[in-house]
């Protein structure tokens, strides 16, 4: 069901976790869990309810068995989905956070005109403090330690047009991360983020001007490419595998070489 490429091996043979935030064939959490299934590992596949049709499918072509549909908002719901899990595999080696969520008048035009005290809380809730509850879940399932993972984007760092409200939950879910990686890191998970530079997503597709940062990001990035989902896969191969075994509480950029560009060109005679 993947249209993209990726390595296949057994960096993840034995290893069983949990995948949240699979929309459908073009999630970054997808190609995530894709890679993982195409290394050996074992995937649950977390979702929100409206999204099943199109999730089902994708697990049967990873022949994945377990299923956690998901609110992010509710306590009660995030407790049947990793009770769900619990009771499939017992312990888990891996979570992965791909989760997020602004109102569309959260992400378009003034941040300050724009931003309301309902949509600001909500969009933090969501896109941060669901990586918080989540992390505090399924440390619970990782006796022998394990690998925690989210997704961020540059808009944490720098104001990027339209991405408003998502910006700063985006930058409060990495303060997050490096507060959960103090936490959990003597107890042996790690835990880190990608921020993967734009990509062909509902995300994206949600946010005023998405295209253009798509656009606009291959030709402004070192390597004058769009970020591949095989790059980030890989990325997070790195990272929820034991190759990443002394790596926690980073932001790992894969974007092509966006984020660390100054001013576009650089050809001779610009």
């Amino acid at each position: 069901m993947a249209d993209f490429q990726l390595p296949r091996g057994d960096l993840m043979a034995g290893k069983k976790g949990l995948v949240m935030g699979v929309a459908n064939h073009n999630s970054i959490a997808w190609g995530i869990a894709a890679q993982i299934a195409a290394q050996g590992g074992e995937v649950a596949l977390g979702y929100m309810e409206a999204n099943e049709r199109r999730v089902r499918p994708l697990g049967e072509s990873l022949g994945a068995r377990v299923y956690a549909p998901f609110d992010a908002a509710c306590d009660e719901s995030m407790a049947a989905a990793f009770g769900v899990v619990e009771a499939a595999y017992g312990t888990i080696d891996f979570l992965v956070h791909a989760i997020a969520y602004a109102d569309r008048s959260q992400i378009s035009g003034s941040f300050v005109e724009g931003a309301t005290r309902e949509g600001f809380a909500q969009a933090l809730d969501i896109s941060a403090y669901s990586f918080v509850d989540a992390s505090r879940r399924a440390s619970r399932l990782m006796p022998a330690g394990g690998s925690i993972l989210t997704l961020t984007y540059l808009g944490s760092e720098r104001a990027i047009p339209n991405y408003n409200t998502m910006g700063v939950a985006k930058a409060a879910l990495e303060a997050a991360m490096r507060y959960v990686a103090r936490d959990l890191g003597p107890s042996g998970i790690r835990v880190n983020a990608i921020s993967a530079g734009a990509m062909r997503t509902l995300s994206l597709a949600g946010i005023a001007g998405g295209r253009g940062m798509l656009a606009q990001g291959r030709g402004m990035s070192a390597l004058k490419e769009d970020t591949s989902m095989e790059g980030v896969a890989g990325c997070a191969l790195w990272l929820l595998s034991d190759l990443g075994r002394s790596t926690t509480g980073e932001v790992v950029h894969v974007d092509a070489g966006f984020h660390m560009m100054g001013l576009p060109g650089g050809e001779e005679g610009t």
